[in-house]
């Protein structure tokens, strides 16, 4: 155990030193590196990736021509390289072409030497091959992404009314003609919620082969995300996503956001058919975005029994260590941090999202964050022949 404990004070005494070492794009959502061919540093499809992938941004800066898709190709077989990126039709134009630009620096440094690669952002999707991947249906590879809040009740009134949605936005967006195939709407759920929804398809499918694939990924939602408030299918050539609260651009839907979302937990990838490649996807654990590991105050709160007495573990210096239960039964030590640390709200969510990488099986995993009234939170997966030492003077030491 004092192993342990050591290996988690090195972590957090590095920590500093690693965030202000480390300079790079936000890790995507979700990528795959795809086993289809290699290629050296030094050959033409390098050089011919390079290039393409540097276009990218520049292409995307152009007003005039901007409609949140590019698909362009360079180069001459067999080292011609194509590649598509995809905004999200509701993002705004400085957006969409930061995140594509983001997504040109991280591609290849998380897929190196490979000839195809895919990764998808928020807010858009990047991806790269040796063959030519324009106006083709693809379904695979893909992955789900759900709301961890359950459907209180009527789950069956509330996935028919979700069906109706995505049909009447299934028609829309694949009748959306070749500059942009997207629908976003909502619908009046059980209990007075609202539903919010949208789907896209890359514009340059046909009306038949969108509508395909959008059909595809609604197949999809039963088998990752029934009875859950919201979650989301993303492939290569179509998505969807919907929540019960305001996710997309307000001014394609007049109704006023809902209150901050709860956190989406990130699933595994779709299994493969016996048609997909080998991928090598990211681990699930590996998946770590801010929302996806920011939970609301009230729910640690009521978890902890408003941080009473008797859920009281212990006193550090950084602060006090409660025991608390969430809702779905998970027992969690939560480190209530001093106020006084003196460390930046952006400071401490960077650091967070670094711990929640550096995770090993003889360390406490850390499950989430809490940044709200002037309370900063830790969320630990309880252990219980754990030493209180590793929960007090752990992994973040703020």
């Amino acid at each position: 155990m004092a192993k342990v404990c050591s290996t988690l004070l090195f972590l957090s005494a590095i920590f500093m030193l690693i965030s202000q070492a480390i300079s790079q794009p936000p890790n995507f959502l979700y990528q795959f590196c795809l086993d289809k061919g290699n290629y050296t540093s030094n050959s033409t499809y390098n050089a011919n990736l390079n290039h393409l992938l540097s276009s990218l941004p520049s292409l995307s800066s152009n007003t005039e021509i901007d409609n949140g898709f590019y698909n362009v190709s360079y180069g001459q077989n067999p080292d011609k390289v194509y590649a598509l990126g995809l905004c999200r039709a509701d993002a705004k134009h400085e957006v969409c072409r930061s995140c594509l630009s983001n997504a040109t620096n991280l591609l290849t440094l998380l897929c190196p030497n490979q000839k195809e690669a895919i990764g998808w952002y928020d807010y858009c999707m990047l991806r790269y091959s040796f063959r030519n991947i324009f106006g083709i249906k693809e379904d695979s590879p893909s992955f789900y992404m759900w709301n961890r809040n359950n459907v209180s009740a009527n789950v069956d009134e509330f996935n028919q009314d979700l069906r109706t949605l995505f049909d009447s936005l299934r028609s829309r967006a694949s009748t959306g003609g070749s500059l942009r195939k997207f629908a976003a709407g909502n619908a009046t759920a059980p209990n007075f919620q609202t539903l919010y929804a949208l789907m896209q398809c890359t514009p340059d499918l046909s009306e038949q082969d969108c509508s395909d694939c959008l059909g595809g990924v609604m197949g999809g939602i039963p088998n990752c995300c029934n009875g859950k408030q919201g979650g989301r299918v993303v492939g290569p050539s179509c998505n969807l996503r919907y929540e019960v609260y305001l996710f997309y651009d307000p001014t394609a839907d007049p109704t006023p956001p809902s209150p901050s979302p709860p956190p989406s937990l990130p699933v595994s990838p779709s299994p493969p058919s016996t048609t997909t490649p080998t991928t090598k996807g990211k681990a699930v654990d590996e998946i770590i975005s801010e929302e996806s590991l920011q939970l609301d105050f009230d729910t640690v709160r009521v978890a902890t029994d408003d941080f009473s007495d008797a859920n009281k573990l212990g006193q550090g210096g950084f602060g006090a260590v409660y025991k608390g239960k969430l809702s779905d039964g998970q027992v969690i030590a939560v480190k209530r941090l001093s106020k006084d640390s003196g460390q930046g709200d952006q400071e401490f969510k960077n650091e967070v999202l670094l711990v929640a990488k550096l995770q090993h099986r003889n360390l406490v995993r850390l499950l989430g964050f809490c940044l709200e009234r002037n309370e900063r939170l830790l969320i630990y997966e309880f252990m219980t022949n754990t030493s209180l030492d590793c929960f007090i003077f752990g992994m973040v030491a703020l």
